[in-house]
């Protein structure tokens, strides 16, 4: 037997609505129509602050004697209830707000009618005071009149810009490494075309031409005890030259491929070569030996710089790492793989504990003898970086293939000036390269070997100030920690 059923009432959208809002205002409010009772933890939580304008924020200050925090409650308690608008007691100069006063009084919600008594005992005891070294008890409900935390990023030091003021033309070749002389008067300078050429460092006039190489030579060192150079070539060869004769006196052998890089150790007598063969190979320089060959990167050894103390070698390669090794026993000492790219170039700080090493994705800074990621720099050249140095006052310089030349702050990695370099009459746009670059003696000059068979000079702009250069620092709000 069929049962009948009810007819559905039609009903509109319109009161559809109102059936869903009225079921969930039951759900989540059975007492719709009144105000929700006050809470008593909440009524005894009160900030207790006085603004002032000062820096453009909110200047936090110390409790306020009990005294005055107890007259401040017995004046709000003679008011009609209490508002949960965020009150300022203390100063008495309250402004309102819409005509132009003090910006910082927060309207949470309409005002609440209480019956419950204050406690000002209770109310002194539990104030929380928004100071800086107590940002860990704020209130959660009081985020909107949290002061601005200041950043932490070491704000850059101020650096004149560099400028270039010498174009020294002599090569037939790409100028592919360059070094300085101890005693500040001189340079010399390889390239593409198989000589080394020595240069005077105060006039830019040549010197000497020394041939003995039978291709490019790419990486040059002068002794700082001995009257000695050293060079390396795409040849295989690691010669030693005696600046006294303008010969050659000793080679070393055994290196498979062409050498790349080439760093003298500042105390020992001992020559360190990275190349082509993946290995660095260290050699006593009177006696020609090869003392260790440094096997473990998988790829070319493009740079390598030397210190005193332990790790005494570090070396950067094609395979993206970074290797810290144990003269003594020819071993790694660490292996550092920060780097998506080559480490083409890396130079350590002259003062500082610390080394920096670029790549085409970051340049990064890291600390000695530890191996410690510090940061990235702050800006991206997006260029593959062939060289690097950094000069006692913290200017870090960095040069790309496509001929950028950019200048950094050592400290917090602001990058300062960004340049351009100019290619010599005659030269493709394609040729404004930089494959070298290093500081003389002082720091205050700096030689760039170029792709357009040039050298250039440059030194600081003496008539620039901070306000005809102003340091445009941002700090970083997200820095990338790897």
């Amino acid at each position: 037997m069929a049962t009948e059923l009810d007819p559905v009432e039609p009903q509109s959208l319109k009161k559809l609505s109102f059936k869903s809002l009225k079921r969930a205002l039951d759900l989540f409010s059975p007492v719709r129509a009144q105000l929700p009772p006050p809470d008593a933890e909440s009524k005894k939580i009160r900030i207790n602050h006085k603004v002032s304008v000062e820096y453009g924020g909110i200047k936090s200050t110390s409790n306020p004697p009990p005294s005055q925090v107890n007259s401040t409650a017995q004046d709000r308690s003679k008011q009609p209830g209490p508002s949960n608008a965020l009150a300022l007691p203390g100063s008495g100069d309250y402004k309102d707000p819409l005509k132009g006063g003090l910006q910082h009084a927060l309207v949470v919600g309409p005002t609440i009618p209480s019956t419950a008594p204050h406690d000002p005992g209770s109310m002194s005891k539990n104030t929380i005071v928004a100071s800086g070294s107590g940002s860990s008890e704020r209130n959660l409900s009081t985020s909107a009149l949290m002061e601005r935390m200041p950043s932490k990023w070491p704000r850059p030091v101020w650096h004149a810009p560099w400028k270039n003021y010498r174009v020294i033309s002599g090569h037939l070749g790409w100028v592919r490494s360059v070094a300085v002389d101890h005693s500040n008067t001189w340079f010399c300078t390889g390239s593409a075309d198989r000589t080394i050429k020595i240069w005077d460092l105060a006039t830019g006039t040549l010197k000497l031409t020394l041939t003995g190489h039978i291709e490019q030579v790419r990486g040059l060192a002068v002794s700082n005890k001995h009257t000695y150079m050293f060079s390396a070539g795409d040849d295989k060869q690691v010669k030693c030259w005696d600046l006294e004769q303008n010969k050659v006196i000793r080679s070393y052998h055994g290196h498979l491929s062409g050498v790349y890089c080439l760093a003298l150790h500042p105390t020992i007598d001992v020559l360190l070569t990275g190349g082509r063969d993946s290995v660095c190979r260290v050699w006593d320089i009177r006696s020609k030996m090869q003392i260790h060959a440094l096997s473990g990167h998988d790829n070319t050894v493009c740079s390598v710089f030397t210190r005193p103390t332990d790790p005494q070698v570090v070396t950067g390669s094609h395979d993206s790492t970074i290797k810290m090794w144990d003269l003594r026993y020819g071993k790694t000492m660490l292996t550092l793989t920060n780097h998506k790219k080559s480490v083409r170039a890396m130079a350590p700080h002259p003062k500082e504990q610390a080394f920096a090493s670029a790549s085409a994705d970051n340049i990064k800074k890291f600390n000695l003898p530890k191996g410690e990621f510090c940061h990235n720099m702050l800006s991206q050249q997006k260029t593959i970086i062939n060289a690097m140095a950094v000069n006692e006052d913290g200017v870090m310089v960095t040069g790309g293939d496509n001929g950028s030349m950019w200048f950094w702050d050592w400290k917090s990695g602001h990058n300062f000036q960004q340049s351009q370099t100019i290619v010599q009459p005659g030269s493709l746009d394609s040729e404004a390269g930089i494959y070298a670059l290093t500081y003389d003696v002082t720091g205050t000059r700096l030689i760039t070997c170029e792709a357009d068979k040039t050298i250039k000079m440059w030194k600081e702009d003496e008539n620039a100030t901070p306000e005809t250069f102003p340091l445009n620092f941002r700090p970083p709000k997200d820095i990338r920690r790897f």
